[in-house]
């Protein structure tokens, strides 16, 4: 028998049916994403240290011509000119039809060329120049980890004001953590600063703990990752796999402006685009029919 849902449930069961999910700029993953996500799929396309951005444009080629929408990262570290830039913004619009961009710092220190933040690349004019339609940023629950909350906040507003000047849509992808807590706090402050960019909430797929926690460090998570480490057993080993259930928990029981708030779900597949797939399904079984049913359409395989 079907459980009745909440408007909570409900409500993030119908976001989860377009949420967008990451795979690594090798392309390797294609085959995988053909099998466990339908076409139409927003699908994220990291920007790893060192990678050469011809080859991104590659894999954003592949996924479109398979039928997915690919939303290439764009690393602001990692480009070494302007020219360089360009040339990568325009290959992306025109080889792979490109409509939205990630973009983000980098995961590296130093910068190999002059752009050391996103607001550097904004400030340069070339994503209205080729006719880029939605930019998304990072948000961290957490706290960024170079800037204080003052500063996050006052980048967030310069972007809010730059999106009302140009019309380009503007929203924020926040890191993923392991409770619901710190996504909720974020919402608070956005609200408190008049900050009203959608927010689409990151959330790691289901992998085992040891997983969890190595992706957790590299990213720079916070207090939250002690609900992971929690679930490593005697040397390190894994208990089970562990997906975002507590995350989820967590938000269905904020406050309904809370929920309102939320305007979609990023899916990090840590553990593996099935394992994705399988749990996006098996949230689904935990709430009514018409959702479970959105969801089913959302993966090729059931």
């Amino acid at each position: 028998m079907t459980a009745a849902c909440s408007i909570s449930s409900s409500a993030f069961t119908t976001l989860l049916a377009s949420a967008s999910v990451e795979i690594s700029s090798h392309g390797h993953q294609l085959p995988e994403l053909r099998d466990n996500f339908a076409v139409g799929t927003e699908v994220t396309i990291t920007f790893l240290p060192g990678d050469n951005y011809r080859h991104n444009v590659e894999t954003a080629v592949a996924l479109r011509q398979s039928g997915f929408n690919p939303v290439p990262h764009i690393a602001a570290r990692e480009m070494s000119s302007r020219e360089v830039l360009d040339d990568f913004l325009a290959r992306l619009r025109d080889e792979a039809d490109v409509q939205r961009v990630l973009l983000i710092a980098g995961d590296v220190a130093g910068a190999r060329g002059p752009f050391k933040s996103s607001s550097d690349v904004r400030a340069t004019g070339l994503l209205e120049a080729h006719g880029i339609a939605r930019i998304s940023i990072a948000g961290h629950p957490e706290g960024h980890p170079f800037l204080d909350e003052a500063g996050m906040l006052n980048v967030l507003s310069m972007w809010q004001d730059w999106a009302q000047q140009t019309r380009i849509g503007v929203d924020i992808v926040s890191q993923f953590c392991f409770e619901g807590a710190p996504i909720l706090v974020l919402l608070d402050k956005l609200a408190a600063n008049g900050i009203g960019l959608p927010l689409i909430i990151g959330l790691a797929g289901p992998a085992t703990p040891a997983t969890l926690t190595k992706f957790a460090l590299r990213c720079g998570i916070g207090n939250s990752i002690r609900a992971v480490r929690g679930k490593i057993g005697r040397y390190g080993r894994l208990l089970t796999d562990t997906g975002p259930d507590d995350v989820m928990h967590g938000l269905e029981a904020a406050p309904q402006p809370a929920i309102e708030a939320i305007a979609g779900f990023h899916l990090f597949p840590f553990g593996g685009l099935r394992k994705t797939r399988n749990w996006l399904r098996d949230y689904a079984e935990r709430t009514c029919e018409p959702a479970r049913e959105v969801v089913s359409a959302h993966a090729q395989n059931p």
